[in-house]
């Protein structure tokens, strides 16, 4: 079994995965501290993941597939040029290339089909990048992949975290890696102290309702008030977290699949792109996820954080716009600029 577990790790390797592990299908060790931030409502307005089917099947594997002996767990990086600091209006690194959501299942369907071709029969499997209903840093370190920052991201210390995790369940059984058990974080406090809505939190977990990520994405309604202005010019995602962390010094080259390929920089002019252009422009992006009406919603903070009068204009016409929730951050934006002054 060993030899069918280093020759999954090389076929991994040629599919662009730079890291893989193999854990067990027992629940995920740190499940009691997901419970715990559920229950604190720090999870915000994402009710899927309070859902009583959600916990029970991150809460066991087993729950998701039965036949469950094995789970590979993988890694892809993605650009790590973080979103190019001299923009004025900035994009999550990760989101800059194509959607990863499209990219990265085939891959792992490939990956299934070539161990299934190893054993010489079907084998009962699940696959899943983000979008599946697991603990994925828990059961990465507990896979060898790395250990859980105080940013609360996976980190490793040969790649830093600019990466995606991607899971397959399997009904085979293979030998587990060692769980990486150090802390490699230390005495180090720079992604706390730079976050600018303060976050993070001390126990590797994170209030969602502050995110600069959640509330430029998954958040669909109005942005709290007092938030927006600590929002920086972020419109999509934030890298500052992984920007300071030392450890993203070994970041490495991007798949050749999240090369930038939005149009870049990014211009306040896109406070007036119709719903057919930003379908297009965006169709095979991260960005999409988050709607016109949120993605223009963003840019309206981004230039009412960035001050400059050259933007009331543009920012004038979005009041006009159809969506009530885009004219009102237009507005906003207006007022923040105009006291600036």
């Amino acid at each position: 079994m060993n030899e069918l577990k280093q020759a999954i790790k090389n076929k991994a390797r040629q599919l662009g995965f730079i890291l893989a592990g193999v854990t067990s299908s027992m629940p995920p060790p740190h499940y009691s501290v997901f419970e715990a931030w559920l229950n604190a409502d720090l999870h915000g307005t994402m009710n899927y993941l309070a859902e009583e089917r959600s916990r029970t099947r991150r809460a066991d594997p087993k729950q998701i597939l039965p036949e469950c002996k094995s789970i590979l767990v993988l890694a892809i990086p993605y650009n790590a040029l973080f979103s190019l600091k001299e923009s004025r209006l900035k994009v999550a690194a990760y989101a800059l290339g194509d959607d990863y959501h499209d990219i990265i299942p085939p891959r792992l369907q490939a990956l299934v089909k070539f161990i299934e071709e190893q054993v010489g029969h079907p084998i009962p499997n699940r696959y899943y990048t983000d979008t599946g209903p697991i603990l994925e840093r828990d059961l990465a370190q507990r896979a060898g992949l790395g250990w859980v920052g105080k940013n609360t991201l996976l980190i490793n210390p040969k790649a830093g975290s600019t990466f995606f995790l991607a899971e397959i369940l399997l009904d085979i059984e293979l030998e587990p890696d060692e769980p990486f058990t150090t802390d490699h974080c230390g005495t180090c406090t720079r992604c706390i102290e730079a976050c600018p809505t303060q976050c993070i939190l001390p126990n590797r977990t994170l209030d969602a309702r502050r995110c600069i990520s959640y509330l430029t994405i998954e958040l669909k309604d109005s942005i709290p008030e007092e938030l927006r202005p600590l929002m920086q010019d972020w419109i999509f995602g934030c890298d500052i977290c992984q920007q300071v962390c030392p450890w993203n010094r070994f970041s490495l080259p991007a798949d050749s699949a999240f090369e930038p390929k939005i149009q870049l920089p990014v211009l306040s002019s896109d406070l007036i792109l119709t719903s057919v252009e930003f379908n297009q422009r965006f169709k095979k992006s991260p960005l999409k996820r988050a709607k016109r009406r949120g993605y223009l919603r963003n840019l309206a903070v981004a230039n009412g954080n960035n001050g400059n009068e050259n933007d009331i204009p543009i920012l004038d016409q979005a009041t006009q716009d159809d969506e009530p929730m885009v004219s009102e951050h237009a507005k906003w934006a207006i007022q923040e600029i105009k006291r600036k002054k």
